[in-house]
Formats: C-alpha cells, sequence, structure tokens
C-alpha cells in the first residue's frame, strides 16, 4: 500500500458528521456510540434487533443517535446503513457460530460486505475492529474468518484502519463475568491451558482508539495491536476473581486430556467455559506483538485492570456489593 493509499482521505471529519456503527448495541459498541456522541458527532447504531440497541439513545442529545435495524449478511440492509454517512466502523464478531451466524458470514464476508457498502457512499474514514491472532491462514475457523474480514475491509477502503484488541474488559463483558459467574456455582475454578497469557484491555481504551482512529490521518491503513498495561496468565487471571469476588474459589489446573473434552463439551452445550475453536485461540495466547503500534500511539492512556476489575467484581461477592465482605 502507498502512502497515498494511507492517506487518502486526509480530511478531518466535518462536524457533527454521521458515522455509521455496524454492531452498536453490543458491549463494545455502546461505548464507541457513547464517545462519538460525545465527540459531536451524529451515529446511526445497526443492529440485528433495533429494540435492543434503544439503550443507546440517553447516551446523547436529542436526534443525536438514530438506532437502525440491519443484518451485515444482507446487502440492501448494509446499503441503507450507510447512507449519508461520513465514516464507519464495524465491531460484529461472535465467539461462537450459531445456525446462519457463522465465522466465515459474519467475520469475513460480512466485513467485506460492510466495506464495500462504506465504500460506495466514499466515507472518509473507517475502523474494522478485529482481534489479536486474526490471520487468513490460521487453520483456526475463529482466527481466519477475522483474518479474511481484514483482507476484505482493506481491498474495498485500502485507507481503513484495522485495531485488533486483545481481552477486552468491562462491566458487561462475557469473561470476567462469566468465570465469576461460575464462581458462585462451582467449587473451583478450571485453569485450561493455565499458562497462556492475555493482555486484557479496557472497554473505554479500545472505544477512545476507535475514535482516535477515525479522527487521525496517520492511522489511515494502518494495523493497531491493542492491549492494557497487564500480562497475565489465565491462571493468574483466575486466581484475580477469586480473590476479588471474596468467593476464595481454588484454581484447578486441568490436562490437556480434560481440557478438550470440556471444550468438546462447549460445541454442544453453550454454558460451558469454552469450546474447541476457543480452545485453539487460548492454546496460541492472546497478547500484542513486540514492536506492534497500540493504545499508546493513538494518543490512548492503558487503563490497568486494578482500575475497573475490583469494582466489577463487587456484585459477586456473598450477600452482594454491600454486603460486610466488600468493605
Amino acid at each position: 500500500m502507498t502512502e497515498q493509499d494511507r492517506a487518502h482521505p486526509i480530511s478531518p471529519l466535518p462536524a457533527g458528521g454521521l458515522v455509521t456503527v455496524i454492531g452498536g448495541a453490543g458491549f463494545i459498541g455502546r461505548y464507541v456510540v457513547e464517545v462519538l456522541a460525545r465527540a459531536g458527532y451524529r451515529v446511526r447504531a445497526v443492529s440485528r434487533h433495533a429494540d435492543s440497541a434503544l439503550l443507546l439513545k440517553p447516551l446523547g442529545d436529542l436526534g443525536q443517535i438514530q438506532v437502525v435495524t440491519g443484518n451485515i449478511r444482507s446487502d440492501v440492509d448494509m446499503a441503507a446503513a450507510f447512507a449519508g454517512a461520513v465514516a464507519g466502523v464495524n465491531l460484529v464478531g461472535i465467539l461462537a457460530e450459531s445456525g446462519k451466524q457463522g465465522f466465515s458470514a459474519l467475520q469475513a464476508e460480512g466485513a467485506g460486505r460492510a466495506a464495500r457498502a462504506a465504500a460506495a457512499v466514499g466515507v472518509q474514514a473507517y475502523v474494522q475492529v478485529s482481534a489479536i491472532g486474526a490471520d487468513a491462514a490460521s487453520p483456526i475457523p475463529y482466527a481466519r474468518s477475522k483474518g479474511e474480514g481484514e483482507q476484505q475491509v482493506l481491498s474495498a477502503l485500502p485507507f481503513a484502519c484495522i485495531l485488533r484488541p486483545s481481552l477486552v474488559g468491562g462491566p458487561e463483558d462475557e469473561f470476567f463475568n462469566r468465570f465469576a459467574g461460575m464462581a458462585r456455582v462451582s467449587p473451583f475454578l478450571p485453569a485450561i491451558c493455565g499458562n497462556s497469557l492475555f493482555q486484557p484491555v479496557y472497554v473505554r481504551d479500545v472505544a477512545d482508539a476507535v475514535l482516535a482512529a477515525l479522527q487521525s490521518p496517520a492511522a489511515r491503513g494502518r494495523l493497531y495491536e491493542l492491549g492494557g498495561p497487564d500480562v497475565l496468565s489465565f491462571t493468574a487471571i483466575l486466581q484475580l476473581i477469586s480473590d476479588l469476588s471474596g468467593l476464595d474459589r481454588p484454581v484447578v489446573p486441568l490436562s490437556d486430556f480434560t481440557s478438550g473434552l470440556l471444550a468438546k463439551m462447549g460445541d454442544i452445550l453453550p454454558m460451558m467455559p469454552m469450546n474447541s475453536d476457543q480452545l485453539a485461540m487460548l492454546k496460541k495466547g492472546n497478547i500484542c506483538a513486540a514492536g506492534m503500534p497500540g493504545l499508546k500511539e493513538l494518543g490512548v492512556t492503558p487503563t490497568p485492570l486494578a482500575a475497573y476489575l475490583p469494582e466489577m467484581m463487587l456484585r459477586f461477592r456473598r450477600g452482594g456489593r454491600f454486603a460486610k465482605s466488600a468493605a
């Protein structure tokens, strides 16, 4: 990619311009919508079920946030979603496949479809939120679809910025909350691939990175890996959850055989801690590659776990957050 490709278009986004956010009702999406609204942009939040996105309305001024129904698997929906937009953000992603909601359909073909619709209206900036480990040549379906999605986005919009976050933490996340919820009912926490490393990134930092990437000409056509300041093993993270929740569950290492068996059960039962695809990703670890630009290069100061995880875990304490043990 030439520098001209990276920089085009270089004009700043117009004040009050319309930014389309695909997946705006999701965990990361609600924070992205909020930060865009605070920056003065009009926001069109697109969700498969618009009713689930109505909670976004109070995040902006009257009429600033528009909530619409749209499916990333539909050309017609994506064309309507980007009509009149000056910029776009795609946040659509899944951790497990279900029916037509497959990795390839959403994270590869869907990502390309959204980018082509954005290109057709001449957006000035675009952000594709991918994931660390994305690789079009990966044997792991999740990682492969993420990598293919990046390729399709850049094919349609060479100036698009790709953001690859590590494990994203925050009040509504599906990781810390899931294992804390498990600690409530299980006598122990299973350390599957306990030595695998994570670099949790705060959801508000990810949202700030999206805004910075849209506004900065220097981010055009670039790839950033987003991780927080803490690098911890899976075992250490589970121990933190046990300690901060006050549930004091022992962290028990699982053998590869047991981990594989649980993952196969997870392919069938969604309440299991992970499925086979997630196990394969876990084995690879989830930290930023050395030398890759990240939050700091986007002007975002990484937030440590200590700034948000203790507060998140209070509600899991016996008797609730206001029990004596929470003092």
